[in-house]
């Protein structure tokens, strides 16, 4: 994240600052800085039960979480349910750890008969064709290949060379992935596919820690995956946990606070892991299409309904721009996003109609699936 701000979540006096330019494509080990720099517990007595707060790294990212439950006991019982939940879902989804179930999968293309994949995997990659659907390709889970030799180029600060961007384009796009719904499985055609769920995967694992706690009969909790945030019910006394997101660094963007409440936020952008090749500047996101870095600088925040749905759009809405990207955006009730780039030099500013001016108290997070 490369962040030096350090974020604290609560109620109305309590502020989650997202510097709005960090978001990494993928679960993975990345170059982050956590936004609370201490793993520790906190407790302290709230107008309903205790309020209690910790830190983990996980996939790859500091992971808090922040919740209000009846007891210091039952609030630490949940973190460690919370984290361990995260945990899980990082061995099925993590394309980093060849003994997950995704890098499994991937190893095994092409298979010739479809692969029954877990409840986990599967809702996960009905969302990702999903989001891949809408977005005409701008977001894609079958985009691996083009993301290892993009990595491949940011550390050589050279462009690939076109035949081996044209053999890694050839494993990627719709043809690349076919669920079959009546088994629950996933038939991956064509070699060399690499699935790729960095796009999705936070998100994804955010929502299932809501729900998990949900479950435990906790339904004031805060979870920042280091830029991904989803919120359940509001702490007690407040509307809403606090969430200050900034533009791109020194653009002297202000910062804008959000007031999340039954909804997610997350940030796309490439400041800190971008590289400059020939003159132009390539983000660390991958554009499916192309198979070459988005141009930038560039950031985009979106809010949506659940973390799952932001994580996703704010991907795609990088890929595709403000214009495209806010047409996309008006597609998914509840969601809006604010575009920040640089023209000329001057940082230049633009939101979907639906983009709060002051703050976002959404209602109506789905629940499990």
């Amino acid at each position: 994240m490369h962040s030096n701000e350090i974020a604290t979540a609560g109620g109305l006096g309590d502020t989650v600052m997202i510097p709005g330019f960090y978001r990494r494509i993928g679960c993975r080990t990345a170059a982050l800085v956590p936004l609370l720099l201490a793993a520790v517990v906190a407790c302290r007595p709230a107008a309903d039960g205790v309020r209690v707060s910790d830190t983990r790294r996980l996939m790859g990212v500091a992971w808090t979480i922040t919740l209000h439950a009846p007891t210091e006991e039952a609030g630490r019982e949940a973190l460690l349910a919370a984290f361990a939940e995260v945990a899980r879902i990082e061995g099925i989804l993590s394309d980093y750890d060849p003994a997950s179930e995704l890098s499994r999968l991937s190893a095994a293309a092409p298979t010739d008969e479809p692969v029954p994949v877990g409840p986990d995997l599967w809702r996960v990659l009905e969302h990702a064709v999903a989001f891949r659907d809408a977005s005409a390709g701008a977001f894609d889970p079958t985009v691996g290949p083009l993301t290892v030799l993009w990595r491949q180029t940011r550390r050589s600060g050279r462009l690939p060379r076109p035949d081996r961007l044209a053999a890694a384009r050839a494993a990627v796009g719709p043809q690349a992935l076919e669920l079959v719904a009546a088994a629950r499985a996933v038939r991956l055609p064509r070699p060399g596919t690499r699935l790729d769920l960095g796009g999705i995967g936070m998100g994804y694992a955010a929502d299932r820690v809501l729900d998990l706690l949900h479950g435990r009969g906790i339904d004031a909790a805060l979870v920042d995956a280091s830029g991904d945030v989803a919120a359940s019910g509001p702490p007690p006394g407040a509307a809403g946990w606090r969430v200050a997101v900034r533009g791109l660094p020194g653009d002297g963007t202000p910062a804008e606070t959000l007031l999340l409440a039954n909804a997610a936020v997350t940030t796309s952008g490439d400041a800190f892991q971008a590289v400059e090749i020939d003159g132009c500047r390539y983000s660390h996101i991958v554009d499916p299409r192309t198979g070459l870095g988005v141009a930038g600088p560039a950031a985009v925040t979106v809010i949506a309904p659940d973390c799952t749905t932001a994580d996703a759009l704010a991907t795609a809405a990088s890929v595709l721009g403000p214009d495209a990207g806010a047409t996309l955006i008006g597609r998914f009730p509840g969601s809006a996003a604010r575009f920040v780039a640089v023209a000329d030099g001057r940082a230049v500013v633009s939101t979907t109609a639906t983009w709060p001016a002051q703050f976002a108290a959404q209602g109506g997070r789905p629940g499990g699936e």
